[in-house]
Order: structure tokens, then C-alpha cells, then sequence
């Protein structure tokens, strides 16, 4: 039996995929709806699953293609985000047979498939683990510096088998030891999910972040990228918490918080918790934004403001989450800035052993926040110079 899957994000058909192949079913996907229209024609499969928001041709222009184009009365069903009563209506009075919202497990998908076309007649038992097929697709930058010794390899691979659509970038930073090795090692298998991207000249965590925003933003079937530390002092279930706050609201950013609140487990070491109330009391001041934490290393974009905050190089290389939130307020101007930022706090942040960011360096950076202060004031008076300008000129 023959199933034909059409979407324009590949994070979403690489889990459906596969485990429709593990059921014994025939299975083509495409990504291109112009493509999958031709792919039907020739593969002429038993049911076709589709999305919606698609660009260019949509997925009801593909239902309205078989059902009165080819005429054809072959099973279709819908697999979309797309959740307002008028599209599934339509879609209906198409002629689709189910209609399913996203996110939904891959396990009632499969058993929505059944209840369409029966089993394949080799019926293969699939694991029936619940991965859940996601509405959004989010790709995460981990930034790498001699990790080799600390990188908790396995817990990256369990998440990205249990959560669809993520896509990891792990960015070796000129490591000395056999980090890239761990890496590909990490890698293999994985491709689909996973993206090395290695830097041959150790060029600091602000520039290795920056780069990986760069390349994860190109991929088109992206729709928020984030980044996050190595050590996972924040770790991935926290992070997933971000995500589903930004895909459910109108923030731009959302970076995790390690303030201390009930039920949350925050753990720091006293002497750098007292350097880290100190810095934070200056960033406040010189943002004008009332972050209780701008340095937590775990945050997530909307894709279309990674131009904006990662386009230029850094001016420092530990607090470049200042700059970017001083980009942001450039930019947009800072009441605007602040309705699009969100700090949310996390559930558990533990201080990793191995840290890079030793007691020296958080001593320096006061000498790198006075240095973000006057570039970026330098920064705001050339805009207003252009501004006006441009005023006199028209």
C-alpha cells in the first residue's frame, strides 16, 4: 500500500516517514507541492497526506488537483497547524477524508492511516513510541569549545528521537581535543537532524553562536532557531518550554531566566552569584530594560529578527546577549523592543563543572559592558544624524 506525504518542511516527514515504512507501507515524500503533484501522477499512491500553509500551492490546491483535475477519488488526508474552522470546512467540502491538527502523535496518525487504507498486507510492528508531530520547525545552535570530555552526547540524540521538528547545529569553535570527532561521531545517523558546523580558528562563543544563527537560517523550513550551552546546564526539556512560548504568542525573543523561584531548581556558586547580581544591575541600566537575566545561554528566535541580531559581528565575546537586546532596541526602538523580548524563567539551571567563563573573566566583563555602552551610544547617534537627514531631505 502505497502513501504519499506532502509538506513544505522536511523536520515534519522524516518521523512520519519512517515509521510508516516500519509499518510495511510504501512511502514517497516531497517538500515542493509542484513536485508532489507530478510525484502523484506517477507513484499513483493509495492516500495522500498533505498540509496546508503551503508556499505558492497550497495544500487544498493539491485536494482541489485530485479531486476534480484527475477526478480521482484516492483517500486524503489533511495533516496541517491550521487550525480555523474555515479551512477545515473547506477542506471538507473538497473532499478531504480526515483532517488532522497539529501536534498530534505520530502514533494516532498511523492509526488514522489504518482506519483509511487497512494495514499493509506484510504488516510490520512498529515501535510505538509517542513522538509528536510538531506545527513548528526549530532549529538550536550548540556552540562547542574543547567539549569532548563533557558533551552529553546521548541526551542530545534521545531528544531529537522523541521531539520532531528540531534540527541541531552543533558549531566546533577551533576545539584543540577531539571534539569534532565527538561531533561526527554524534552525527552519523543522524544527519537529518543534525548539522556540524566547524570552525577551523577558535574565534569565542559570541562568534561560534553568531555563525551558526547565520547557517541555520538559511534553511528554509525553519521557523524559530535558538541557541544553547554545551553542557546543558539549561537542559532540553527547558528549552522546549521557550519554544512552545514563543510559537504561542507575538515575542520575537524568548531567553530563559535562572532566577530563583518556587519549584525551580537553580543552583550557582555563591561567589558568582554575587558577580552575576552585580553585572546584571549594570546591563539593566545601560538596556534600560528591566532583565533579571540577560546571560542565561538558552534563547529562542522568531526568524525573521536573526538578521537584525546576528548580522554584525560582536563587540565583546561573553555579552553578546546585551548586544543583541541593544540591537533589538535600535532597531525597533525600545518600546517596541521591550513588547517583543520575554524572559521566562526556567524550571532547572545547575553551574556545569568545566565552566570556560572563569572568576577573571567575569571581572572583565564590567570593562566589556562599558565598551557595549559607548559603541552602541556612538551606534544611536548615527542613526539620528541619518534620521534627520532624511527628514531635511524630504
Amino acid at each position: 500500500m502505497k502513501v504519499l506525504a506532502i509538506d513544505d518542511q522536511q523536520l515534519v516527514l522524516l518521523p512520519l516517514e519512517k515509521r510508516l515504512l516500519e509499518l510495511g507501507y510504501e512511502v514517497k515524500t516531497e517538500t515542493d507541492a509542484t513536485k508532489g503533484i507530478e510525484l502523484y501522477n506517477s507513484f499513483n499512491p493509495d492516500l495522500v497526506i498533505v498540509d496546508v500553509n503551503m508556499p505558492i500551492i497550497s495544500g487544498l490546491d493539491i485536494v482541489k488537483y485530485i479531486r476534480t483535475t484527475k477526478n480521482s477519488q484516492t483517500p486524503i488526508m489533511v495533516l496541517s497547524g491550521n487550525t480555523k474552522d474555515e479551512t477545515i470546512t473547506q477542506g471538507f467540502e473538497l473532499g478531504i477524508n480526515d483532517y488532522l491538527k497539529k501536534p498530534l502523535s505520530l502514533n494516532e496518525i498511523c492509526a488514522r492511516v489504518k482506519r483509511l487504507i487497512g494495514a499493509p498486507e506484510l504488516q510490520q510492528k512498529a515501535k510505538t513510541n509517542n513522538v509528536m508531530i510538531q506545527q513548528r520547525c526549530v532549529g538550536v545552535v550548540i556552540p562547542c569549545y574543547n567539549e569532548e570530555e563533557r558533551l552529553l552526547s546521548k541526551e542530545f540524540t534521545d531528544f531529537i528521537n522523541k521531539n520532531s521538528g528540531y534540527h541541531l547545529c552543533f558549531v566546533n569553535d577551533g576545539s584543540k581535543d577531539k571534539t569534532l570527532d565527538v561531533l561526527k561521531a554524534l552525527q552519523k545517523g543522524n544527519e537529518d537532524f543534525i548539522t556540524v558546523y566547524n570552525c577551523e580558528k577558535n574565534g569565542g562563543k559570541a562568534e561560534a553562536v553568531r555563525l551558526g544563527m547565520l547557517h541555520m537560517a538559511k534553511k528554509e523550513d525553519l521557523d524559530y532557531i535558538g541557541f544553547l550551552d554545551a553542557d546543558l546546564s539549561t537542559d532540553l526539556a527547558d528549552f522546549d518550554d521557550l519554544v512552545k512560548t514563543i510559537e504561542k504568542s507575538e515575542f520575537k525573543i524568548v531567553s530563559g531566566s535562572r532566577i530563583a523561584r518556587m519549584g525551580a531548581n537553580i543552583t550557582k556558586e555563591s561567589a558568582r552569584k554575587i558577580i552575576s547580581m552585580t553585572i546584571n544591575f549594570i546591563i539593566r541600566k545601560i538596556l534600560k530594560m528591566d532583565f533579571k537575566d540577560t546571560q542565561c545561554g538558552a534563547k529562542i528566535f522568531s526568524k525573521d529578527v536573526i538578521e537584525i541580531a546576528f548580522s554584525k559581528k560582536f563587540v565583546t565575546q561573553w555579552i553578546f546577549d546585551v548586544e543583541i537586546f541593544k540591537r533589538m532596541s535600535l532597531h525597533f526602538g525600545l518600546k517596541k523592543a521591550k513588547q517583543m523580548l520575554c524572559e521566562k524563567p526556567l524550571k532547572r539551571w545547575i553551574h556545569a563543572d568545566g565552566s570556560k567563563l572563569s572568576m577573571k573573566d567575569s571581572v572583565k566583563i564590567v570593562g566589556q559592558l562599558a565598551q557595549i555602552a559607548w559603541v552602541y551610544k556612538k551606534q544611536k547617534i548615527d542613526v539620528k544624524i541619518k534620521e534627520s537627514a532624511n527628514l531635511k531631505i524630504a
